[in-house]
């Protein structure tokens, strides 16, 4: 990252923020997409390190959630958002709408399709949501490196949808890198001049208790089998720091009994897997020790109850 040797212009909390050069462009990127297309990997490897949660199940993300990237030209801030998908409950229906809400809210939309199968109707359905916004889109086709040998017929369907909205195209790999800089030198051509958002060295504007609590759902979501994923909510009960370590106290909330039983495991064996994987996903967060502590509680229908729902974090976005 560059250094900034301009004037102070104003401060976030106790941090200054510098002025912008001369030509310097900022704004917001909404990265916007179906389920498991990769969106998280992307910011990630955009940031440069693990501010997003990921894993083999569809949804994973809930919130959206802002990664920054500042260099000598520019400053990007990734909006990340849940997959857009048709919703069963009411937390499903909260998520779709705030990936929704963020596409009116951007100075950029990052449409990210997965290059490993043709264009399908999920696809066509995102595109005409984003085309009723004045909003640019860029199509992003994503997995480049795990494209099968015969993939010219699924390039012509991305390159079809392109065409038919004038969209500029761009293929990369999120999970090793390929493409990314000539996705930046895109993104830079269709941002505004602008000032500095955040301070340079920031990479989210989310507070470490939010990402301890993703982190632990994580392991979840990697750790247990399909009925209990989409079931959990975090709450992070407490978090005491000391010089030599920092206390986290969390409950992981559930709908059913069944549930509560084989998050815990036999003998607390999957609860205590759990929360050894999440500690060293946090102490790299934190960079120091971490003392973890789960409980888990049943919390009956709680993502079909707004007022659950509210309590544990989720709720329509501004």
């Amino acid at each position: 990252m560059a250094s900034i040797d301009n004037d102070i212009l104003s401060f976030s909390g106790d941090v200054a923020i510098p002025q912008a050069p001369p030509e310097f462009k900022s704004g917001f990127i909404g990265i916007i997409g179906r389920p498991n297309v990769g969106k998280s990997t992307l910011m990630n490897q955009l940031v440069g390190q693990k501010i997003a949660i990921t894993s083999p199940v569809a949804q994973t993300t809930r919130n959206r959630l802002r990664g920054i990237v500042t260099t000598s030209e520019a400053q990007f801030i990734f909006v990340d958002t849940p997959g857009i998908h048709k919703p069963h409950h009411q937390l499903g229906e909260i998520l779709v709408e705030n990936a929704k809400i963020a596409i009116d809210s951007v100075d950029v939309v990052l449409f990210v399709v997965e290059g490993t199968v043709a264009c399908g109707a999920g696809d066509r359905f995102i595109a005409e949501l984003v085309t009723r916004s004045q909003t640019p889109v860029i199509l992003g086709v994503n997995k480049v490196d795990q494209q099968p040998t015969d993939y010219q017929s699924i390039d012509e369907s991305y390159q079809e949808l392109a065409n038919t909205y004038q969209w500029p195209i761009v293929k990369f790999s999120a999970k090793t890198g390929t493409g990314l800089p000539q996705l930046q030198t895109l993104l830079v051509e269709n941002l505004d001049y602008g000032p500095f958002y955040y301070p340079p060295d920031l990479v989210t504007d989310q507070p470490e208790r939010f990402i301890m609590g993703e982190l632990i759902r994580e392991q979840i979501l990697l750790l247990t089998r399909e009925e209990v994923p989409h079931s959990v909510a975090i709450a992070i009960d407490q978090v005491e720091e000391t010089p030599s370590i920092t206390r986290v106290l969390a409950t992981i909330h559930v709908e059913r009994d069944s549930q509560k039983g084989i998050l815990i495991g036999k003998g607390g064996s999957m609860l205590k897997a759990i929360g050894s994987a999440a500690r060293e996903q946090i102490q790299k967060l934190i960079s120091g020790k971490v003392y973890l502590e789960l409980f888990v509680k049943v919390q009956p229908k709680w993502r079909h109850s707004r007022f659950r729902l509210s309590e544990l974090g989720y709720r329509i976005e501004d």
